[in-house]
């Protein structure tokens, strides 16, 4: 039986996009800098890194699909952090944003890691920005190199 299988290998002349909210900017900047170092440790050039910074969470799936439209990247890392406060609104723009990420993968076939926090408190979302949950931007990130390097395998095997 083949197997298939990503490994943490950038595509040659690929492009990868971060794509990140600008809200709460000490978790996002940490998210955003865990996910640039984990392209640049596994041989993704930095300027084939683009960084796309957009307003909050709920902004990001439609800045993935124009990129994704645009079709010059391999992957693009969603990057955000959503803190649950006393309304609905929590709820509502952390599934909505990871719903729409989801739609925006499955439409264009590409992946999207989706490191988008969506925390009870501050002080989980610095956990995992960083803190002693690991970074969630390095994991995204990783997620979106070895699922490309999978496409790319897939691709030429059942060409």
């Amino acid at each position: 039986m083949p197997r298939f299988e990503g490994d943490l290998r950038p595509h040659p002349t690929g492009r990868y996009a971060i794509v990140a909210s600008r809200w709460n900017p000490r978790i996002t900047d940490a998210l955003v800098e865990g996910a640039r170092q984990a392209l640049l440790d596994n041989g993704v050039a930095e300027d084939r890194i683009d960084l796309v910074r957009v307003p909050g969470a709920w902004e990001i799936p439609l800045a993935a699909a124009a990129i994704a439209e645009a079709g010059e990247v391999v992957a693009i890392v969603a990057l955000g952090c959503v803190v649950r406060g006393d309304t609905r609104h929590y709820e509502q723009v952390a599934d909505g944003c990871s719903q729409a990420l989801m739609r925006v993968q499955l439409d264009f076939g590409l992946p999207v890691a989706n490191g988008v926090l969506a925390v009870e408190a501050y002080a989980d979302a610095e956990a995992r920005a960083g803190g002693n949950m690991g970074n969630k931007g390095e994991e995204a990130a990783l997620a979106a190199l070895e699922t490309s390097d999978l496409l790319k395998h897939w691709q030429k095997a059942t060409a």
